[in-house]
């Protein structure tokens, strides 16, 4: 291989094990060391080589990303000149002199569910148009490095900075609202499929899943670009470097997170997030939307005293002031209390899926106990019972 001639991907000669400055030793300790770290197995040259392409930024990677999933002939050509010099690593045929390397396994192998299947696409491939084809694929599925490995990030410091124990939840996790599940999913799946959607408001009681149902829609959606990146409520002024950086994944889809929401009537940050929605000079990105959750239909709280007589001479103005924020979400999804009947089923939902089943007498004798000494009946409390009852038996 002469990996001098390679164009799109020369950052590989940065690396000592593809140009053999390496020893073999030196080569091998490295390749174990980045094999346990990354959970990578079987060839570890072929490995190594494949996690590189999957996950550093290249021309072809970056190209996808910026123009939604667009390549230019020329472009992919040059991919496959590449990949034709790369052959014989990407087919498996370089071993190393330490048997170790060439079928490893990994004492955790890895969970990156993107980087797994693009490892399993490309072990039957063959010619250098194949595997350059397979990682243009996965670039358009999952993209590259963190938005492919991650499925949600937090916003830090102007970067987006991926979540590494994300919850897995479901939708079908959450027991009862199926209404709002519908809704929930009927605005995400126009919005992944490139069709017009809504931004979204969930309001209602405390415990019934509003923050569960937007995190079980990234795992739902993940595969067909969808990603969730949360913010908090101090950092709405940053919305829109926020927006101009997600801008730069075009074939992505992103849910900006704003858990609890809610604003008093010193706190001025909801002006950023008016503005963002609707109505600042630059336009939202077509590829984001605002999910929100808060226990108030009203965003910023209002009092008796802003209805009646005060200081200001227009007051109809400030009443529309503060309801104008949550009328800038298309989607308004509300969640109420279960019932009593509703708040056992989710009890013994929660107990079946954990293979418990509990008698209807027992089950309704110690739910409301617990009940009466909490908070109340939501979400939230009938799975503190099942913690506590799992935890007793």
């Amino acid at each position: 291989m002469n990996l001098q001639e390679l164009i799109i991907c020369r950052k590989l000669l940065d690396d000592d094990i593809f140009t053999g400055a390496a020893d073999n030793f030196f080569a091998a300790a490295q390749l174990i060391e980045r094999a346990e770290r990354l959970g990578l197995g079987g060839n570890l040259y072929r490995a190594w080589l494949i996690h590189q392409l999957a996950h550093e930024p290249n021309l072809v990677s970056t190209t996808i990303e910026m123009r939604g999933g667009l390549i230019g002939t020329s472009l992919r050509e040059i991919f496959v000149h590449d990949a034709e010099i790369l052959l014989p690593i990407l087919r498996g045929e370089v071993n190393g002199n330490f048997p170790l390397v060439n079928d490893y396994k990994p004492t955790v192998p890895t969970a990156d569910e993107a980087f797994n299947l693009l490892m399993r696409r490309l072990e039957n491939l063959s010619t250098a148009e194949d595997f350059a084809d397979a990682f243009i694929d996965h670039y358009r599925r999952f993209g590259y490095g963190d938005i492919a490995t991650f499925r949600a990030f937090r916003w830090d410091l102007g970067n987006i900075v991926g979540i590494r124990h994300f919850e897995t939840i479901r939708l079908n996790d959450l027991i009862g609202y199926a209404h709002q599940k519908e809704l929930l999913t009927g605005n995400t799946s126009a919005f992944v499929e490139g069709k017009p959607a809504n931004n979204v408001l969930l309001v209602g009681a405390r415990g019934t899943g509003k923050s569960s149902g937007v995190k079980a829609l990234v795992n739902e959606y993940y595969a067909q670009g969808l990603r969730l990146v949360q913010i908090t409520k101090p950092q709405l002024k940053t919305l829109p470097a926020l927006m101009e950086t997600l801008r730069r994944f075009m074939s992505k889809r992103f849910i900006i997170f704003l858990d609890d929401l809610s604003f008093e009537e010193s706190e001025t940050e909801y002006k950023y997030l008016k503005s963002a929605i609707e109505g600042g000079v630059e336009s939202r990105p077509e590829n984001v939307l605002i999910y929100a959750t808060s226990n108030r239909r009203h965003l910023i709280r209002e009092t008796w005293r802003d209805r009646g007589e005060n200081d200001e001479l227009y007051r109809d103005d400030s009443t529309n002031e503060t309801i104008s924020l949550s009328d800038r979400f298309g989607v308004i999804i509300h969640y109420y209390a279960p019932t009593q009947a509703e708040y056992l089923q989710i009890i013994r939902s929660m107990l079946k899926r954990r293979g418990v089943d509990i008698d209807a007498e027992t089950l309704r004798l110690e739910g409301l106990r617990w009940e009466m000494s909490h908070s109340g009946r939501n979400g939230r409390t009938a799975q503190q019972f099942v913690n506590h009852y799992l935890g007793q038996h």
